[in-house]
């Protein structure tokens, strides 16, 4: 009789045991719990600003992106977006917290 053959000296695992757990498993856990704060952020206005750091006057307001720039794009810069004046950027640096405009 072999040794694997007697009692006690199996290779096999003895009472419950849980599964283990693939990296392919913690990689879908992880982008489960990521994907709702990307896919919310995108879908705002601003992306970490407040409203009132982009109620840049026109004439203030300092280019943030190149040509033809969407509003996703600008906002996922960190910049805010208004394309509503014709003539002055539409992507422009946000206010700093505090900082006001007269």
């Amino acid at each position: 009789m072999s040794l694997l053959g007697r009692r006690g000296m199996s290779s096999e695992p003895t009472g419950p045991q849980s599964p283990p757990v693939t990296m392919e498993a913690r990689t879908f856990w992880l982008l489960l719990m990521v994907l709702p704060l990307v896919s919310s952020s995108s879908t705002g206005q601003y992306v970490g600003l407040s409203p009132n750091q982009c109620m840049v006057p026109a004439k203030d307001r300092v280019d943030c992106a190149y040509p033809d720039v969407t509003a996703e794009q600008c906002t996922n810069r960190g910049c805010c977006f208004d394309s509503s004046i014709p003539g002055v950027p539409w992507c422009f640096k946000p206010l700093q917290e505090g900082e006001c405009t007269f």
